[in-house]
């Protein structure tokens, strides 16, 4: 048999059985960044994105990302999120390459018998996604990265903790 476990027998993609799995609290932590002008992160500081308030709206964008994954990711579980919490971080030093950054974290939680840490990864991406959508008149080359699952608990795998991101 497979180590994959969303194959059946036949080599054919399934939904995976969570039905024995015993509910326990699962938390899992997710983040990622957007690059971009220090011109762009100052216009979104001080409200001057045609579009509105972009880290607001942003928040909300990631919450809902997080509610809407079953219907994105087709093998995960529609599950009941007990919370959702985005986070921004601007940097507004310039790296190397003149780039500013927002750093998006979410924190999503469900008492359950399979994991969120997809949930917390496609918040963030549609939180990130958003900020490009409201900011793209006046920065069309944004870029995404690190998108990354930074931790979880619960469930017979346990804790889990990722190093920490050098560069």
């Amino acid at each position: 048999m497979s180590q994959f476990t969303h194959f059946n027998e036949s080599g054919r993609a399934r939904m995976v059985d969570v039905t024995d799995k015993h509910a326990t609290e699962r938390v899992a932590v997710a983040q990622g960044k957007v690059f971009m002008l220090p011109e762009t992160l100052e216009k979104i500081q001080e409200g001057r994105i045609a579009k509105g308030d972009v880290l607001a709206v942003a928040q909300v964008a990631g919450i809902m990302g997080a509610k809407r994954t079953p219907d994105l990711i087709p093998m995960c579980h529609p599950l009941l999120l007990t919370g959702v919490d985005v986070n921004f971080t601007e940097e507004a030093q310039p790296n190397a390459s003149g780039h500013c950054c927002i750093t998006i974290e979410v924190t999503v939680k469900t008492t359950g018998n399979t994991g969120v840490e997809m949930e917390a990864m496609t918040a963030v991406s549609v939180a990130a996604l958003t900020i490009y959508d409201m900011c793209k008149a006046v920065d069309k080359g944004m870029v995404f990265g690190d998108i990354c699952l930074m931790s979880k608990s619960g469930g017979k795998s346990g804790i889990y903790e990722r190093p920490p991101l050098v560069g």
